[in-house]
This record gives structure tokens, sequence and C-alpha cells, in this order.
């Protein structure tokens, strides 16, 4: 007997994708990509700092800038804090579940750019029906810099954040490299590489809306991670506001400034203190009142032990210094900010807000845009979205350009140069059957996973106009497409290696800053795997 099967139908922005051939997601990972799941409410420190500690004196501090012993220990070489924050901000927006990013999206082609194009059935496999293909002018556009598909939704959603002036200054690079589907495996992260490349904030060097290692939904490469360097999770503007600490209902004061400092005082006077074992290997720090005990030994290395209790100690230095210059918790909260929320065409308005997206984009923008933090991570759950349509992944996409506009938009206001990375684990390929919905556009829905058509792409925003290709049109696409529509592993170091790709990430931010010539030296990244002619992977000019 013939039985019809239920045709598919799309799925709404935040409802949750559970696909037959998949298994029940059981990790948050698993959660986030299926859109189960969205941002963390909450910051939670580490539980082991308070059970360490053990007041026994405190003293008051006097006026509101730092005592000469707090700012000695702040600008040693134990509590360094960086003095101006660095050059090119950088943002990264992870996509969990394997989205389409090129092809229907950003436009790749064949060996030579962009504009040598796939096949008809090349370009189908990416989602684009024949009457839509690329060969034809209509179906392109380069307002972004960058190629994209005219009709392509993450396009259309940066455009309705982001003004003419701002796509001007804008330019874009297409990264064609292969990854695995729906996991959490790859280590597509690249924010540890960014941070030793120079990305550094007055207040954080890396931030994350995940309370994950990376900071993200996919991994950093395992030989990046600097524990010391692990981002902070960041996900609502409570969560910056937080960051400094501030009396209930007020600003910082004097006194919440000597509190402060009498915290690290309180921390040479207890079992954190340097002990007669550890002071010669942090010497300046600060001395061991009289008639105390010395600390007890945490640890039975007496260097790690040291290290140990000078990283308390400092955390309290620069608790005190945030408190004596962020004290104001408006500077730091995206809903006060004019720019984002203010004038006739704002941002994001009071009721956007209530959208957990939305939350996280303006709070990580906010703070890596104006230098509070080096980098941010801005992970969106739900493009794991094969249900046979292609509503629901042209609504996840469209969403997900949004919040790229918006960091675009708010770069342009702030007249500050910014590099947005977007990434996702894996990608999918189409059905060949139009979804002929007014969500579906007419274009192929999604069948089912499919890592060899998955790339990745940059977006480049300089208030001094659009930065320029360093290569000609040919560098704006690093690797290439077979024309039947599958990445060549062959085209480029990264295109079949994750590991790689971030490196090609990195050499390119460090590009932009004009420093790409030290990225194989000693104190940046020696061992890569790019090769020798890192020249034909960099695709701009210098912008800052």
């Amino acid at each position: 007997m013939f039985i019809q099967k239920k045709p598919p139908r799309p799925h709404a922005l935040g409802e949750p994708l559970l696909h037959e051939n998949h298994a029940r997601p059981v990790t948050r990972r698993q959660m986030l990509g299926a859109g189960l799941v969205s941002a963390p409410a909450m910051v939670m420190a580490p539980a082991w700092l308070g059970a360490l500690l053990k007041a026994s004196r405190a003293e008051a501090a006097g006026p509101i800038a730092l005592s000469p012993d707090i700012q000695a220990l702040l600008t040693s070489d134990q509590c360094n804090v960086p003095a101006a924050f660095g050059k090119l901000p950088f943002i990264c927006f992870d996509l969990a579940g394997g989205a389409n990013l090129v092809g229907s999206e950003a436009l790749v082609g064949v060996q030579g750019g962009q504009s040598n194009f796939l096949s008809t059935a090349g370009y189908g496999k990416l989602g684009v029906p024949g009457n839509m293909v690329p060969t034809s002018a209509a179906n392109i556009d380069a307002s972004l810099g960058l190629l994209w598909h005219a009709d392509g939704a993450i396009k259309r959603g940066i455009m309705t954040k982001a003004t003419a002036a701002t796509a001007a200054g804008t330019n874009g690079a297409v990264f064609c490299a292969m990854s695995q589907n729906d996991t959490q495996s790859n280590p597509h992260n690249p924010m540890y590489g960014i941070a030793r490349a120079g990305a550094q904030g007055l207040l954080l060097t890396l931030i994350g809306t995940e309370s994950s290692v990376s900071g993200g939904n996919s991994m950093a490469p395992m030989m990046m991670i600097d524990p010391a360097l692990q981002p902070t999770t960041i996900s609502q503007p409570s969560d910056s506001i937080a960051l400094v600490p501030v009396p209930p209902g007020g600003q910082v004061d004097a006194l919440s400034v000597a509190v402060l400092e009498s915290q690290t005082r309180i921390t040479s006077g207890s079992a954190l203190q340097s002990g007669a074992g550890d002071t010669a290997a942090f010497t300046g720090a600060l001395s061991v009142p009289a008639g105390s005990t010395p600390g007890v030994q945490l640890y039975t290395d007496a260097t790690a032990d040291a290290a140990l209790k000078n990283q308390v100690r400092c955390a309290y230095v620069k608790s005190a210094h945030t408190a004596a210059k962020f004290g104001d918790p408006a500077a730091l909260d995206p809903t006060q900010d004019t720019n984002i929320t203010g004038g006739s065409a704002p941002i994001f308005t009071a009721a956007d807000f209530n959208d957990s997206d939305v939350q996280k984009t303006a709070t990580v923008m906010k703070l890596v845009l104006n230098g509070f933090a080096g980098a941010g991570t801005i992970a969106m759950g739900g493009y794991d979205y094969h249900d046979g349509t292609r509503a629901t992944g042209e609504m996840r996409n469209f969403k997900a350009g949004q919040m790229i506009g918006a960091v675009l938009e708010y770069a342009r206001r702030l007249n500050t140069p910014i590099m947005i990375y977007v990434f996702s684990d894996g990608s999918l390929t189409s059905t060949g059957m139009p979804d002929n919905s007014t969500g579906g556009r007419g274009k192929l829905g999604w069948q089912g996973d499919n890592s060899s058509v998955s790339s990745t792409f940059c977006l480049v925003f300089s208030p001094k106009g659009r930065p320029t290709l360093r290569n000609g049109a040919a560098g704006q696409q690093i690797g290439y497409f077979s024309s039947d529509g599958a990445v060549v592993s062959t085209s480029s170091p990264a295109a079949n290696s994750v590991n790689q790709l971030v490196e090609l990430v990195i050499l390119n931010y460090m590009g932009l800053m004009g420093i790409d010539a030290q990225f194989a030296t000693a104190g940046y990244f020696p061992s890569q795997g790019l090769g020798a002619n890192l020249a034909a992977l960099t695709a701009f000019n210098p912008i800052v």
C-alpha cells in the first residue's frame, strides 16, 4: 500500500530542530546546534577562589586613585595590564549546526576566483536553482565588496542594519575549506591565536557567549590554547555591567576602591601570601605584614606555588584597577549606548533586547569595539536546518545577517575598524526540489549534511574606505571549488585542515595590521602549516 509522506514544513526562529537521522542531543553543544538552548544566564566566578581566601587584615586606601603599592604591582610584570587596546577589534560568529555560507550566500567559483563560476549542477548542490545561478549579473551583488548572491539571506540581513556608508567601507574574502558536520571537535575558533597576534582589551582579552574553553560552540586548536586567556562568558548586558564591582545602585566611589585594595592586602596576610620559598621567584610582590604567618604551600613545586598565589593577588589588584578606571556601569551597558539604541535609526530598539541573540551581539560588540575586550565570539544556535524546506534556513541565515550587520554599523558609528569572521561546523546539500513558499523564495530545499561544501568567510570594515585587495580579485577567494560544487582539497593549505584554516584567518588578521611578515617568526606561529608563500594567502592590504 502506498503511503504518502508528510511534506516538510519550515521551522520558526527559536523552534528546535530534531532530525530522524541524528541522535538525540545530549551535550550543550549538540543542543545549541539543534536550537534547544541559547545563551547562558550568568557569569560564574571560580569556586576555588573564595575557598582559598581567609581575611585577616584590612587597610583603608584613601583617594580613588590607586595607592602606590597597588599601582606598583599593577604595572609590574606580575600583574601587567595593557595601557591601550589592540589596534584591530575582532569578532567571530559561530553558527552551530552546519549552516550554508557559500553559493547561495557568498559566491564561490573554480580556480581563479569568485567570478569563475561553477556549473549549474554545482550551484544546485549549494541550493541555487537554475534560474538563479550567478552567471547572470542580475543574481550578483557587490555592495559589500565580497561578491554575494543577490538574494543571499545573510546579505539581506546585513543590509537591514548596515547603511550604504557602512557597506561602502566594507570588503570581504571567502575561504574554501572543508570541516566536519554537527560536531564540536572542529577546532574552528581562532580566538587564542588572535590574542597572540595582538588583540587585547583594557578590561579583558577574550570574551565569548558560551561557557566553553573557546567561548563558542566549536573548539579552539589545542596548540593555541592559553589557560590564562580563557574567554570570559559574556552573553547579556548585565554580564558586562558586572565586570566592574560597583556599590548597589551607584557608581564606584573612593570607599569602593579602598575596599578592593584592602582585599589585595588581605591576601598578603592570608594563606595566599608569599612564603619564604616563593618570594624570590616573584620579586616586587606585596611584602608579608609584620607578625603574620608565612603562607601555606599550595603546590609542591615552588614556582607553580608562587605563580598561583600571584595569580590570585593579581586578580584583586586588577579588580581595584577596574573599579577605579571603569567605575560607571553605564559605560559598559549597550542598552545605554546612544550609538546602539539612540537616534532616528537605532541599531537595536528596547524591544529588540527581549531577543537573546540581540542581547549577546549588542553586549559583545559594545565591549570589543570600545576596546574593553580584544576579541569576542558570538555563538548562535539552530543552524542544523536541513528539514527538507528552504524557508527554515533562510530565516536563520537572515537573522545571522542582521547580527553581522549590526556589528558593521556600530563600527562605522564609532569610526573604528573591525574584522568579522563567520564559520559553522560543516554544511549541507540541497534536495534539488524548489521550496516555492513565501519563506522558501523558490530556492532549493536543504536535504542533509555535506562537509565537502562547507566554507567560511570574513568581512572587514575600515572607516578610511573599503579595504583594498592585495592580490586582485582572484585573491578574494582563497582555495576553490570543483565545477560540480565541492571544495578541492588541495586548493589551499587550509582546504582540508581546520587547524590550518584557523592559521589562515589569523594570517589575514595580521595582514590587516601590516604585521603578516612576522606570522611565521618566534613569538607568533613558527610551526605554522601554511607554507612559505604566505603573501598569496593574504587577502587585504593593511587598514591600521
